[in-house]
């Protein structure tokens, strides 16, 4: 499918069938997100592939909102990075997420991106904390965000093209353009 169709295409999708991800698309999206590109090719993620129903279950529960949804997908994919490796680990992480994202979708999949870094799952622990000991993170790496994926259990729309928000964009200079 043309890249912008792909663009369009993606959505973030919370509602998985009970259908695992064969094996054959989930090393396609292993080689996808290790393509991304990273500053100076430092490459600081280092990501959990998680298909154990019981993980998921526990990784569905790292935060009390925005991670419930978890628990119904077939392939969990914690984002994890070695801050010490890179200053530009977030980004670095996020890219490899995106290009993931979209993997996901030209391979007929639906994903969504958990947010975990600076999330708490409690007044006493932290939404990375939880994860970091369910996935038996190494000590002095940083979890990001966990994606879920899976056959997508709902359709999603588009968004119109009229309702992306142009007024963001400038020309030359900020404000020019408006």
């Amino acid at each position: 499918m043309p890249f912008l169709e792909l663009l369009r295409t993606r959505r973030s999708i919370r509602r998985f069938q009970a259908k695992p991800v064969e094996q054959e698309k989930t090393d396609t999206l292993i080689e996808a997100m290790l393509r991304a590109p990273s500053s100076r090719s430092l490459n600081p993620w280092e990501f959990v592939v998680v298909t154990d129903p019981k993980i998921i279950t526990r990784l569905a529960q790292a935060k009390p909102h925005g991670s419930a949804f978890l628990k119904d997908a077939p392939l969990a994919i914690v984002v994890c990075a070695d801050p010490q490796r890179s200053d530009v680990w977030t980004e670095d992480s996020s890219i490899a997420s995106l290009i993931l994202h979209l993997q996901a979708t030209d391979l007929g999949l639906g994903s969504c991106w958990i947010q975990i870094r600076l999330r708490e799952h409690d007044t006493r622990t932290s939404a990375e904390q939880v994860v970091a000991d369910c996935i038996g993170l190494k000590k002095g790496l940083v979890v990001q965000s966990i994606i879920a994926i899976g056959y997508p259990a709902e359709e999603k729309p588009s968004h119109p093209r009229s309702s992306l928000p142009y007024d963001k964009v400038c020309f030359e200079r900020y404000g020019w353009g408006k």
